[in-house]
């Protein structure tokens, strides 16, 4: 008899009650998510599987002390690239949220190393206790408006689906190609629906009939809506509508009024891209869960968002409930609305107590150098980012905590035909240096909002082809980030009278550090510390806003290493009128 068969037996004897469970959870308030009630009963787990409510005698007994008994939760769509740590240590910030599974996308190391990118996150991600589902990267490169460092197509990613881990097609972005039925996307829609069930959308700034191409071609998610209208006509064309609180993007107050009893099921949550700091001192999606009752919406409701739903929209039938059945991960925490979590529990076993992860530390191999040195350009001059211009040019205005941006035309200060930043007036000169393939491509551009008085900030990471981008105030500083970020194979720095004063290596596709999770924080407070040595004082994340400003399939104004890019047109446009 095998061994699959010989835990099913023990899992049905205990659920029967001829022989004592593993673990009961005794004296606990259970979240019931079907229902969305209340319930005060023991809860019998075998073989880090739930087996019964009722009345149970176990081995171990686990007193919950009167404190709630949730499903652990699950973040819908996360990369966990943009953390700047590996999956290995990501799970030691987000276990103690309450966070046991996360569906991520690994297209951020994908468009840089490719295949070898996505094994990556799998090898790293075995073993360790957070569900690491993936979904394969649609679109590397994003678009064909800019160089990344791979290209993926169905042939490429097929192999993937032997994993088990792989849950399907990462968010559809390049929505062009799909509207006009190019072979390229069709092959990877054909070729996952084959294998498996389910693909993610990427609809941001597109109208209901794009919805309705989406959903034909069997997109079922969109976590790009940030009005309550663009969500409204989602769910009414049958998507899961994800509600997205990240570093950036935060959409959730904006959209949570959308949510309520007659459509709550096909709501959840996600945080796409956050930062490990606010990862840290915010949280995950428990994060989500707290703004959401905060809004108004009912405690056990936003609750089930973050369990159920997300378990049934990615098809995960042993997840998300506590319920016989169910996989024994849960959480316990004391007050409904505050959601304090006190322990965290993975298939019956203690990860996290009091905001501390305790779970095993998982060693994990080094990355491979070829990951580890993926910053490649020629040496760049002042002549390389002088920009021709008239009177006016087209500007990059940020919109803070937004991913989209706006399209300006201004008046600038021009010196001998060229382009001069002005502090004055906030017009910064931004540049976008190809790093992957050593074209010496440089895309030169002028961005409003960052406020910087002196110096400049630059980084690899730079949504999604993660290029060299920067920014700043005199060409001398941003030559001296750029040189800078080659010199720590990626990163971020922030430089000022052609000096590095701060800076945080991130060696691993120019996106992710080798250290754990503690001293990469540290790096993100000094880092934080410097801003204002550099004259900034806005209410958001400068290197995050900075590193979305590539994306050309976000409205309105991106620049990429071919040169400034209207979405809106879908084409490159001049920087001068």
């Amino acid at each position: 008899m095998n061994k699959d068969n010989e835990k099913l037996k023990k899992r049905i004897a205990v659920a029967n009650k001829e022989v004592p469970a593993d673990l009961v959870i005794k004296n606990g308030k259970l979240i019931d998510v079907f229902n969305l009630d209340i319930i005060e009963e023991d809860v019998a787990i075998s073989n880090g599987v739930i087996v019964g409510i009722g009345e149970f005698q176990g081995k171990e007994t686990l007193d919950a002390k009167g404190r709630y008994v949730s499903p652990s939760f699950i973040d819908a769509h996360v990369h966990i690239e943009s953390s700047m740590v590996t999956p290995a240590e990501f799970a030691k910030v987000v276990l103690p949220h309450g966070v046991t599974t996360v569906i991520t996308d690994p297209h951020e190391i994908a468009n840089v190393s490719g295949e070898e990118g996505i094994q990556f996150m799998l090898d790293n991600s075995e073993s360790i206790p957070l569900d690491v589902l993936l979904m394969l990267p649609s679109c590397v490169p994003a678009t064909p408006f800019e160089n990344s460092g791979a290209e993926l197509t169905a042939h490429h990613l097929e192999p993937f689906y032997k994993e088990k881990r792989v849950l399907g097609l990462a968010e559809v972005m390049d929505y062009p190609s799909l509207q006009k039925g190019e072979n390229s996307m069709i092959d990877k829609i054909t070729m996952t629906l084959k294998n498996r069930d389910y693909i993610d959308g990427h609809l941001a700034g597109l109208d209901p009939n794009a919805i309705n191409i989406y959903k034909t071609a069997g997109v079922q998610t969109d976590h790009e809506c940030n009005t309550v209208s663009d969500a409204r006509e989602r769910l009414r064309r049958g998507m899961y509508l994800l509600i997205r609180e990240g570093s950036v993007a935060k959409d959730l107050t904006s959209l949570i009024s959308v949510v309520n009893e007659k459509n709550a099921r096909r709501c959840l949550f996600c945080t796409d891209d956050k930062h490990l700091d606010d990862l840290i001192e915010e949280g995950s999606i428990d994060h989500n869960i707290r703004l959401a009752i905060q809004s108004g919406i009912d405690p056990l409701m936003a609750i089930g968002m973050a369990t159920l739903n997300a378990a049934e929209c990615y098809g995960l039938k042993n997840k998300g409930a506590i319920a016989p059945g169910y996989d024994a991960d849960f959480v316990l925490f004391e007050d409904l609305k505050k959601l304090n979590i006190i322990e965290v529990y993975k298939q019956g076993a203690l990860v996290a107590t009091e905001g501390t992860y305790v779970g095993d530390n998982v060693e994990k191999p080094s990355p491979k150098a070829s990951l580890t040195s993926t910053v490649h350009i020629p040496q760049i001059h002042t002549k390389d980012l002088r920009i021709p211009i008239g009177e006016k040019a087209n500007i990059i205005e940020i919109i803070p905590n937004q991913l989209r941006t706006n399209k300006l035309i201004e008046v600038v200060r021009v010196k001998d035909g060229y382009f001069t930043p002005s502090i004055k007036t906030d017009q910064l000169k931004m540049v976008v240096v190809e790093r992957h393939k050593n074209t010496g491509n440089i895309g030169l551009g002028i961005v409003k909002g960052f406020g910087l008085k002196n110096g400049a900030i630059a980084t690899t990471i730079a949504h999604d082809s993660h290029n060299i981008v920067a920014t700043g105030t005199n060409d001398q500083d941003i030559l001296k980030a750029i040189d800078a970020l080659d010199q720590m194979n990626g990163g971020l720095v922030i430089v000022k009278e052609e000096k590095v004063i701060a800076s945080l290596s991130l060696p691993i596709g120019g996106l992710m550090s080798d250290e754990g999770y503690k001293s990469v924080n540290v790096g993100l407070h000094q880092l934080k510390n410097a801003f204002p040595h550099v004259g900034f004082s806005g209410q958001f994340n400068p290197f995050l806003t900075l590193s979305f400003l590539t994306l050309p399939v976000i409205p309105s104004l991106k620049l990429t290493d071919l040169g400034l890019f209207d979405v809106e047109l879908s084409r490159h446009i001049e920087v001068g009128i």
